[in-house]
């Protein structure tokens, strides 16, 4: 079973040369941290930064210069600062080659949940629709379950909506698998994880091929 650390440093293999990509907030902060250091990858927030690097080491942090979800972080040389409308207009140009966000839920038909849970106050969607309406290949990181043991890879979304039919691939502390038409395929199981447990902890259409390898970090 992956934690936070392994669940982005699994994301970071999809990350390929040359791309630009948004990390959402939370799980998806982390990849940075694990890009491979032989591939130059621009990593772009809406709130107005491209070339972001890893988390600062503690004591080095700049209060200054964060992400969206308002983290301190590092950039890279040649990174730059801009306002939002020019940080949206990037992502709704579709000049974003891959966005990777946390979610709540995920039904089997790529319908996603991440940004309101009933009866609780939040200030509002942030950049997460204009996201996952533009961009052509979003990974979902996050756990299989939330923390009463229910699955969050569902039939049908019970919270309210940021996008629809939209996620392509989704990497779990338990597991990686692909949206298609027909559900939720298995690719690779976590380490230490078995198809049963996979199985028992996903309440939409899954689909398991005769071997599932086990997952390389």
């Amino acid at each position: 079973m992956l934690d936070k650390n392994g669940i982005a440093q699994r994301i970071a293999k999809e990350v390929k040369d040359g791309y630009y990509v948004n990390l959402g907030i939370g799980i998806p902060t982390l990849v940075a941290n694990f890009v491979r250091d032989d591939i130059e990858v621009e990593f772009q927030s809406e709130n107005g930064v491209l070339g972001m690097g890893p988390f600062p080491f503690e004591g080095e942090e700049d209060p200054d210069v964060i992400n969206a979800g308002k983290q301190t972080i590092t950039t890279l040389p040649g990174a730059s600062f801009f306002d939002s409308a020019t940080s949206f207009g990037m992502i709704r140009g579709q000049h974003v080659h891959l966005t990777i966000l946390g979610a709540m839920e995920v039904a089997e038909n790529g319908d996603i949940a991440n940004w309101k849970i009933p009866g609780k106050m939040v200030k509002g969607m942030g950049g997460a629709m204009d996201l996952v309406a533009s961009a052509e290949n979003i990974i979902v990181a996050m756990t299989h379950t939330n923390k009463a043991g229910k699955s969050k890879l569902l039939k049908r979304c019970t919270l309210p909506l940021t996008g629809v039919g939209c996620v392509k691939k989704i990497v779990t502390n338990l597991a990686v698998l692909e949206v298609k038409a027909n559900g939720f395929h298995l690719l690779e199981r976590a380490p230490g994880v078995t198809v049963e447990e996979i199985k028992k902890a996903t309440e939409g259409h899954l689909v398991v091929p005769d071997e599932v390898p086990e997952m390389l970090l």
